[in-house]
């Protein structure tokens, strides 16, 4: 039995391709998630059975999954929020011996009362969890220190077009500088006739985008100045634009695109500035197609991109002007750290792979 909670889309892409990949060994699956999940991710298209789960309220998700419960054989809940209902689950059920898995994707961000509460929730996890997996290191630290009893780390791949492992699907093709310039994408954005800068994410306190701003401001003395855009929505929409108007930044906020990644492929630079991150999207996205990357140092991101990434401390925005600036200056630095983050990239572990190491931990349980 799978439960996500549907917070997250790459969680639920994971989910799904651990789905397909264990129903083709045989297993019988059930996915358990809110009723959205299931037309997004299809997970009765590839054999597993879909049970929706209610969102109102932790007792009324346990009161569902309790049911579901009754001859699961191994139940893994992905994230601390789909985690709590699982384990109510299993006590109701006078299942608790059944084996309990947890994968941690990802770090709550909380403040005040609710960062207390987050702790308390998190510990309750932990200690009730058979194994915990997590997906970076600084997560299995933290499952340990909240009293996990076998925290490990797990690889953990966001499938897509560029993590197929598959030997028929087509390479990601290389794109060079020139041909960056001359993308489709960079018309689109306003960027003809100069550097693009790109990123993506949520318009939030936790993705560091007012530092980005911050630093843009160094690079409006560039002739051309590149022009810094950024897709995503969120609640600093308005603060941001706000800036950009009066202090005339290069920035366009583009809003919620879903050809983010098409965007990405003709940018010069590609920029990751959040407070934390695990196995982010963007990074993996950057490295796979060639953009040169900049990124903050923090949670998993160092050992996700190695030598394939620029690293900045987050929150510095001189540091990350620098480097923007420097990569910019120098279309040699760029091509060679384009070359080894695609090197980097080559060394991920496959969808295949996730699924053997997860099914391997499911068989050390169950024997």
């Amino acid at each position: 039995m799978q439960v996500v909670d549907g917070a997250s889309a790459g969680t639920g892409a994971h989910v799904r391709s651990l789905a397909e990949g264990l129903v083709a060994r045989g297993l019988r699956v059930t996915v358990c998630a809110p009723p959205g999940a299931e037309p997004t991710y299809g997970f009765e298209d590839i054999g597993a059975r879909f049970v929706p789960l209610p969102g109102r309220s932790e007792a009324e998700a346990a009161a569902a999954l309790r049911r579901v419960c009754a001859d699961a054989d191994l139940v893994h809940a992905h994230g601390v929020r789909a985690a709590l209902p699982a384990l109510s689950a299993l006590v109701l059920t006078g299942r608790r011996r059944a084996p309990f898995v947890v994968t941690w994707h990802r770090r709550g961000h909380a403040s005040g009362a609710r960062a207390h509460w987050r702790r308390l929730m998190e510990r309750r996890v932990a200690r009730g969890a058979t194994v915990v997996l997590a997906a970076t290191t600084d997560l299995v630290d933290r499952a340990r220190r909240l009293g996990a009893r076998d925290a490990r780390l797990a690889p953990v791949v966001l499938p897509g077009r560029v993590r197929r492992s598959d030997a028929a699907a087509p390479a990601e093709p290389h794109r060079s500088a020139e041909e960056r310039r001359h993308h489709k994408s960079r018309a689109e954005v306003g960027a003809v006739g100069r550097p693009l800068v790109f990123s993506v994410g949520r318009l939030d306190v936790h993705h560091g985008y007012g530092t980005v701003l911050t630093a843009a401001r160094a690079w409006r003395d560039l002739d051309p100045p590149p022009l810094l855009a950024i897709a995503g929505e969120g609640p600093q929409r308005g603060e941001l634009q706000r800036r950009v108007d009066e202090e005339a930044l290069p920035v366009r906020l583009l809003g919620r695109r879903e050809d983010a990644f098409e965007l990405l492929a003709g940018a010069d630079v590609a920029v990751l500035t959040a407070r934390w991150e695990g196995r982010s999207l963007l990074a993996e996205e950057a490295l796979h197609g060639g953009v040169p990357l900049v990124a903050t140092s923090v949670g998993g991101v160092p050992e996700l991109v190695g030598d394939g990434a620029l690293l900045v401390p987050y929150g510095d925005a001189d540091a990350l002007a620098s480097e923007v600036r420097g990569l910019l200056a120098d279309p040699v630095r760029r091509e060679r750290l384009a070359a080894e983050g695609r090197a980097r990239a080559s060394e991920w572990p496959t969808e295949e792979a996730t699924v053997a190491h997860v099914l391997s931990v499911y068989d050390e349980l169950t024997s």
